[in-house]
């Protein structure tokens, strides 16, 4: 892959694309691709995902965009995704699949308040489960064959890392996942695996945490960091993610940093 070709004919998978971060790389990523492309747009929030169809349309030509209105917390969600991707048509070049959908999780509360089982796994569901079902599937419906590169990007988080007071579920989904395309990287060596952690980013999921975070010193720098100007956006993210993939460089199975790029 090169800058200059972009991603040639493609399938494109993106969960959690209605807003935020998914819907900026749907937008960004679709001038990369060729005509004959397919770019699959996952997420809760129908109607969002009609605008943002709508903006796609306005740009692109030869591009399928099909939207997929599902919870993918439960397997029926995770399901219709899949089969969305059925008929693509096989002379792809490139299988790109983003699993970006994630939520933040009760930030109000320490470890010692989660004591309901069925409230944690609810929260696993859609933030780890859904990811490892959604990449076996997609795998299985786009196995290995000459031509195709296939790529797995998992939107990590420092948070995957580094433990945030107050934060355990979201802290603890995001080292799962990281810790689950590590080990896809490993087992399957014909793919292309990264988690790549996106930075603070100007989001609704940033403007919770700086509101509802339990911890006074973590509430209070990220409220910091976005009187400073200090956020980035979506897009400024977006275009360092692009460039690693289309240099294709990185160890499969990585953990990058915006930062560190």
């Amino acid at each position: 892959m090169s800058a200059v070709s972009g991603f040639g004919k493609a399938l494109v998978i993106i969960t959690g694309a209605s807003k935020g971060f998914g819907r900026a790389l749907a937008l960004s990523i679709a001038p990369r691709l060729a005509a004959g492309s397919a770019l699959i747009l996952a997420a809760r929030s129908d109607d969002r995902l009609q605008e943002l169809r709508a903006d796609l349309s306005r740009g692109e030509s030869g591009l399928t965009v099909r939207c997929v209105a599902a919870d993918l917390g439960c397997q029926a969600g995770v399901d219709r995704v899949i089969d969305e991707i059925r008929d693509i048509h096989p002379d792809i070049h490139h299988l790109l699949l983003f699993n970006n959908a994630a939520s933040l999780g009760d930030v109000s509360r320490y470890c010692h308040d989660f004591t309901d089982v069925d409230e944690v796994n609810s929260y696993l569901s859609l933030n780890v489960s859904s990811a490892l079902c959604l990449t076996a599937g997609v795998l299985r419906a786009l196995p290995q064959r000459t031509g195709l590169t296939r790529v797995i990007v998992n939107v990590s988080s420092l948070c995957a890392l580094q433990p945030f007071p107050s934060w355990v579920l979201y802290c603890s989904g995001k080292a799962a996942r990281d810790m689950m395309f590590r080990v896809l990287a490993e087992e399957e060596p014909d793919l292309r695996v990264l988690n790549y952690a996106p930075g603070p980013l100007d989001t609704d999921m940033q403007l919770q945490a700086r509101s509802s975070s339990a911890d006074d010193a973590l509430r209070n720098s990220f409220s910091d960091m976005h009187a400073q100007g200090q956020l980035l956006t979506c897009e400024q993210s977006i275009n360092k993610l692009i460039k690693v993939l289309l240099e294709d460089k990185y160890t499969s199975g990585a953990h990058l940093d915006f930062y560190d790029l």
